[in-house]
């Protein structure tokens, strides 16, 4: 561990959401996100996740799904027994819950058989699969962009929120974090994370001042070692800056932000990009993207603080020591 152990004021959350390393979660990256990241990022003390449509099979083959459940909660209980004194984080599984996800009920009886512990919703609120997750004692984190998308979600029985403001990477809402938190905090006071733009312990120090419980964190994990990117997404996330990040809704039907050079790449002009309609998502193949658009590589507005690719422990142990030292300097400038 990096410098002393902070208390964090945990207590009133989820016993999945307590006693973690960071207050921080690896966002599910699609593709990118595989069980050697999940892994690492809860050896490292933070909780990792990865959507289910990762695990992709062909027909007539075992659940990939199933076996990658398996090998994450064997390798991280081996690591519990080996560590005994610095347990791993637990790990989160994201479900589309879009009616184009037609594997979705086979993946929420897998994930019940493996009681899951912490379950990341999108695309939708529903409350039979709240129902599966509370079933096997999981919970559910729906994540929004916006107050009314929160109030419905938790109407149906979302035990927390995941509050997507400008700048986070991929799929991403358009308000500043500021009214985004505030607004929800009005009114819940159950888990809250913040997604945009969080990529150094300082701003996940702000995130928590806010009024989140914990960053939503993805963008700096695809610039690691176990990420599954190629190289040349890696190198362009530590490349860019925040003015290298094009928000558009072209290429999935969903508004988000992708690596402006990456759009150059495939040959459009990243300034000028047309509008798409939502009607053309599809999630029936598995696929949260169409596959013309597979070389489009999303990122938030937070990777200039990326300055390398390295292993996801060095990340970890970057943020943590940058948190740590945000407190010790808040403190001295409040007195």
């Amino acid at each position: 561990m990096d410098g002393a152990e902070q208390p964090r004021g945990d207590a009133h959350l989820p016993k999945a959401l307590q006693g973690l390393r960071l207050p921080m979660v690896g966002s599910p990256l699609f593709i990118i996100s595989v069980p050697a990241l999940v892994i690492a990022q809860c050896k490292a003390g933070i909780i990792g996740s990865f959507p289910a449509l990762n695990a992709r099979e062909g027909e007539g083959e075992h659940p990939l799904l199933d076996t990658w459940l398996t090998q994450i909660e064997e390798e991280l209980d081996r690591h519990n027994q080996a560590n005994p004194d610095s347990p791993a984080a637990p790990f989160a599984i994201n479900q589309i819950v879009h009616r184009s996800n037609v594997r979705l009920d086979r993946d929420i009886e897998i994930c019940v058989k493996h009681e899951v512990p912490i379950w990341i919703t999108s695309l939708g609120a529903r409350v039979e699969v709240n129902d599966a997750a509370h079933s096997c004692g999981g919970i559910v984190l729906h994540d929004i962009i916006n107050n009314t998308f929160a109030k419905k979600a938790i109407s149906k029985g979302a035990d927390g929120l995941i509050a997507v403001a400008a700048g986070a990477g991929g799929h991403a809402g358009a308000q500043s974090p500021f009214a985004l938190i505030r607004e929800i905090r009005e009114w819940f006071d159950g888990p809250l994370l913040l997604s945009g733009s969080i990529a150094t312990g300082d701003s996940l120090l702000a995130a928590l001042a806010m009024g989140a419980d914990l960053g939503y964190v993805g963008s700096p994990f695809i610039a690691t070692e176990e990420a599954n990117a190629v190289d040349g997404y890696k190198d362009m996330i530590v490349d860019s800056g925040a003015e290298d990040i094009v928000y558009s809704s072209l290429f999935t039907g969903v508004w988000g932000n992708y690596l402006k050079g990456s759009i150059t790449q495939a040959g459009m002009d990243p300034d000028n990009l047309p509008e798409a309609d939502p009607s053309s998502m599809n999630f029936s193949s598995g696929s949260s993207k169409p596959k013309s658009w597979k070389e489009i590589w999303g990122a938030g507005q937070g990777i200039g603080a990326v300055k390398s690719v390295g292993p996801t422990a060095d990340l970890v142990g970057r943020i943590h020591r940058e948190f740590v030292a945000a407190q010790e300097r808040l403190k001295a400038r409040l007195g």
